[in-house]
């Protein structure tokens, strides 16, 4: 394996500090906390220059907060300053590890993502579907990867790679952090653990974006385990979650044996007990869609929340807490999701009887002047600068503005 040294320099330069800090403000450049560091940018970015030349740099306090979806997770914010010198250690480090990772490791990965996982997984599918043998799949979750990652395990994995004993300095100091532990004792939530059991030597902080990365460095080792060792044909994995297809359902429980050997003894991992073998005739759920080979659909579980969310802001709109642009983001958001999935009679469910019934009475009012049904339409879309295709298409210009005539 090649090992790559002198990229220390190449983190500090002021150019890649620069790029980093344009990478960190995107879509925040208005917070406070970013504004507070942009008014002397030149100077904030010497002294992370500085601070890292002479090692002195520090990680900052972390936030903590929680969020709730899909499920209660702890989540460990940095300052502005602290983001920016990780977004310089991952502008040099990303490309040199990407190279090497799997083909089919689908997360936090440009080019990849949810939507190329699922369009992989379908082509596999319809492939060996073509086949006379029933094939099954193996799906595993690693039972709370982000809290029980390794630390002196990810040091040897990295050091495998990086020479540059400066570079494996400052990403020790981001790791091991002395002032908060980021792990959680096996078994338990991370909602339940207070502060003084949490484990120093375990754990990263979600949240951080040399997390992501980290992530996929540790995994990459499960990867070539599965593909060099074990010389398995059909294995795609997205973070912690991957699928193994294959039409013996003996060699799928053998290989789910070894795996979780492989996981227990060198990387200190459990799997949880999502775990299971099914066959792929009833649909195979992953990255956020249950998928067969001739078709595939929005999760379960992903669908009523996402009616959930559009009933809530309807309410909201009605209510007059919501704003005609905050509920159109949303509804452009779920239809672009949906085009990835079979979604007609899902969108016909959802958008059937989604009304906003604030624009009623000016309405109302046009319709009094025995105005043409399909100028009322185009003058409420005029109203409100919305375009012909904004509301995607044939769903919002009928049933959006139509059932709002129709009330």
């Amino acid at each position: 394996m090649k090992r790559y040294g002198n990229l220390y320099k190449q983190i500090y330069d002021f150019e890649n500090l620069y790029q980093a800090y344009l990478e960190a403000r995107k879509n925040k450049r208005y917070r406070s906390d970013v504004l507070e560091f942009s008014a002397n940018l030149e100077e904030n970015l010497i002294q992370i220059q500085n601070e890292l030349i002479w090692k002195m740099y520090q990680v900052g306090r972390y936030r903590e907060f929680y969020v709730y979806e899909p499920k209660k997770r702890l989540i460990m914010a940095l300052p502005f300053k602290d983001r920016v010198v990780q977004w310089a250690i991952y502008r040099v480090l990303f490309p040199l590890f990407d190279k090497g990772f799997y083909e089919h490791s689908y997360a936090c990965r440009v080019g990849k993502g949810t939507h190329a996982a699922a369009d992989k997984m379908q082509n596999w599918l319809r492939k060996i579907d073509r086949k006379p043998q029933k094939y099954y799949y193996l799906k595993m979750d690693i039972s709370k990867y982000f809290y029980r990652v390794d630390h002196d395990i990810t040091i040897k994995i990295l050091e495998k790679k990086i020479k540059d004993k400066d570079v494996i300095w400052l990403l020790s100091e981001i790791i091991k952090s002395e002032d908060i532990a980021f792990g959680l004792p096996l078994g338990m939530e991370p909602g339940d653990c207070p502060k003084d059991m949490r484990l120093y030597d375990k754990g990263m902080p979600i949240g951080n974006l040399t997390s992501q990365l980290l992530a996929n460095i540790y995994l990459n080792e499960l990867d070539q385990f599965c593909k060099h060792r074990l010389r398995i044909k059909y294995y795609m994995r997205y973070m912690d979650d991957f699928i193994i297809l294959h039409h013996d359902k003996e060699y799928l429980n053998r290989i789910k044996v070894e795996i979780e050997d492989f996981l227990n003894n060198s990387l200190k991992l459990h799997l949880n007990k999502k775990t299971c073998i099914r066959p792929i005739s009833v649909g195979l759920e992953f990255v956020g869609f249950r998928i067969w080979p001739t078709h595939r659909r929005m999760k379960k579980k992903s669908a009523i929340k996402m009616k959930r969310r559009l009933k809530y802001l309807l309410k909201a709109y009605n209510r007059g807490e919501a704003t005609f642009e905050e509920v159109n983001s949303s509804v452009q958001s779920y239809l672009g999701i949906l085009k990835h999935c079979d979604s007609y009679y899902l969108r016909q469910a959802i958008f059937k009887n989604f009304v906003l019934i604030k624009q009623q009475n000016a309405i109302a009012e046009l319709m009094n002047e025995n105005i043409e049904q399909e100028e009322v339409i185009n003058l409420l879309m005029r109203e409100n600068g919305i375009g012909e295709n904004e509301f995607g298409g044939a769903i919002w210009r009928n049933q959006y503005v139509m059932n709002v005539i129709d009330k």
